[in-house]
């Protein structure tokens, strides 16, 4: 008889504990990898506007949530909101369970038109021309209770992206870009 007339039981009881393991599919270590939800919760310092919800579950992505925090997460000068990047909702997530701190995130500035952007630039040197806010990548923010310091240590840590650090404005700006660090 062969191996395509056994029963998938008849195998399994023929073949050594080790073998079994390798026959059996990926699926419980990948689910348990994708159940679970990841909430957060914004208030943009300029507008008022507070936004809180689940960004992700059970795998999947929920628009709606995500929907709402480009919104709130807009550029408020311009009033224009852009798709945050993903992996930036990942950072802050991990960013704060790294802190176990679960509060509101409160957000200096996230998207940025262009306009919005050449505007900052011309009155800073700390505002970089092709910022990443423009791309939806980036966020400068600030934890009440958590020190700016802890913050970006947090932040350094976990080697996602940029960490600027400004402790004389009370924030730390994140990006999903290439791994460094600043101020």
């Amino acid at each position: 008889m062969t191996i395509e007339c056994l029963t998938r039981r008849q195998v399994l009881l023929g073949l050594s504990g080790a073998a079994v393991v390798t026959l059996l599919p990926n699926t419980a270590q990948a689910s348990r990898a994708t159940i679970g939800v990841k909430d957060l919760r914004f208030y943009n310092i300029h507008t008022g506007e507070r936004s809180q919800g689940s960004f992700w579950v059970d795998g999947q992505y929920q628009s709606a949530t995500l929907t709402e925090f480009d919104h709130v997460l807009r550029d408020h000068r311009q009033n224009v909101a852009a798709p945050i990047d993903k992996r930036l909702f990942e950072y802050l997530y991990k960013l704060q369970a790294t802190l176990d701190n679960q509060d509101e995130i409160h957000v200096i500035s996230a998207y940025r038109s262009p306009k919005t952007n050449q505007m900052l630039a011309s009155r800073s040197n700390g505002v970089a021309k092709k910022s990443y806010h423009m791309k939806g990548m980036a966020m400068d923010i600030a934890l009440p209770g958590v020190k700016t310091k802890h913050l970006r240590d947090a932040a350094e840590s976990l080697k996602l992206g940029g960490v600027g650090f400004y402790p004389r404005d009370g924030f730390v700006h994140i990006d999903c870009g290439p791994v460094r660090r600043w101020g």
